[in-house]
């Protein structure tokens, strides 16, 4: 599937000179050692005006970024099982305002922390049930144990869960576990990035009699085309993925961090909706047109397009943003002027974060510093993929923001 640029960027509004930009300005993180390799498409009304890879995607190897890499995209999993849960939705198989106990017994008599330490937390009884619509939007009081901001994640990481789950354990033994831990706060409360998408997984299996990776493959890759989209890369798969790096701690280069990469070469236990997909910019790009023409690409048609807007509008309780409804620090995105949506981090206000783009626009990354959005006013989509995590490590999804923007002219 080509990724190559389809028209002359100035046909649609972009200056090809300033979109040079994009690659003169992350080469220099690959020339310095920051960044291994990576790869950029930017594209405007369904056509690409952009598309590059520089660097290596395997240092020590040699081999380079190619147009047809592999990556792992860990949290940009969580757009695609949004859309999952919301294809059933459109179904009328369950109502956004449902108790997931329904079909998730074990988030039957949740306990919320108060105070004390994670050896011996005080909880009192949840008020409010979690609903589907608090897993969409990471209000329902579940956490991660690599944040590391709360007692509640160190409830989790003692409990075998930080960033990967016990190896022995899969989706529906790791729900069961995170129905017996404490919420980090009542649901609907606040904002707490968090396992919630795989609990959507899980519900999504429930609901729908599939395994999530069925699902995803006979409801969404199959029908968009992505054949590309695993949750691991087996066989001749496994040349094209990229190498997994970390910044070292003295000189900031990339180094290789085999540790976590190795997991990727083979199917997990844990199918997790949250993070757990490897795919290639064809791929994505093909789940981005899919988003931008309001859920149908090629005659394939997954979702209706008022059920894309209504996903994409900031769903936070009271309209609230990110900053004022957080419940712990969180490095991916800004928060100030940013809602959150049925699966995606929503722009209301581009000004307070300091980085320009519309009002509307929708987002997400990956831990490994992968990076899309969708801009419905200017019609754009832009997609980066390298392999440094954590995320937070550079400014890449700014910088990317003002390169893509100061590059449209019209």
């Amino acid at each position: 599937m080509s990724v190559a640029r389809s028209i002359d960027p100035d046909q649609i509004g972009f200056d090809p000179t300033r979109l040079a930009r994009i690659d003169e300005h992350f080469g220099r993180y690959v020339d310095d050692g920051r960044l291994a390799g990576f790869q950029v498409l930017v594209t405007r009304r369904g056509e690409i005006a952009h598309s590059s890879t520089y660097g290596l995607r395997d240092a020590e190897a040699g081999a380079p970024v190619e147009a047809d890499t592999l990556w792992r995209i860990y949290s940009m999993t969580k757009p695609v099982t949004s859309v999952a849960a919301m294809m059933l939705w459109e179904e009328g198989r369950f109502e956004l305002t449902d108790e997931i106990s329904r079909w998730l017994p074990e988030f039957a008599d949740l306990r919320v922390y108060s105070k004390g330490s994670a050896l011996k937390p005080h909880t009192v009884p949840a008020i409010e049930p979690i609903r589907v619509w608090h897993l969409l939007t990471h209000t329902a009081g579940l956490t991660y144990g690599f944040m590391q901001t709360s007692v509640v994640d160190g409830i989790y990481r003692a409990a075998g869960y930080d960033l990967y789950p016990p190896a022995d354990v899969d989706l529906a033994t790791a729900c069961q576990a995170f129905g017996e831990l404490p919420l980090l706060f009542q649901p609907g409360t606040a904002w707490g990035y968090s396992v919630a998408t795989d609990v959507l997984g899980r519900l999504v299996e429930v609901v729908s009699g599939q395994s999530l990776d069925a699902f995803f493959a006979d409801r969404i890759f199959r029908p968009l085309g992505m054949t590309d989209t695993h949750w691991s890369a087996e066989g001749d798969a496994a040349e094209r993925l990229a190498a997994l790096y970390a910044p070292h701690p003295r000189t900031g280069r990339a180094f290789r961090f085999d540790k976590l990469g190795a997991l990727a070469y083979e199917k997990p236990l844990l199918l997790s909706g949250g993070g757990g997909l490897i795919s290639s910019a064809a791929d994505y790009h093909r789940f981005t047109q899919m988003l931008l023409r309001g859920g149908e690409l090629d005659g394939a048609r997954l979702l209706g397009p008022r059920t894309v807007r209504f996903m994409t509008r900031n769903q936070l309780p009271g309209g609230q943003d990110l900053e004022t409804l957080s419940a712990g620090g969180f490095a991916e995105t800004p928060l100030d002027g940013i809602g959150f949506g049925l699966g995606f981090a929503v722009v209301d206000d581009p000004v307070p974060s300091r980085v320009p783009s519309s009002v509307g626009e929708y987002y997400w990354g990956g831990v490994a510093s992968t990076a899309f959005w969708v801009d419905p006013a200017e019609e754009v989509t832009a997609l980066f993929f390298t392999q440094l995590m954590p995320s937070s490590t550079h400014p890449i999804r700014p910088q990317l923001r003002q390169l893509v923007y100061s590059a449209l002219v019209d």
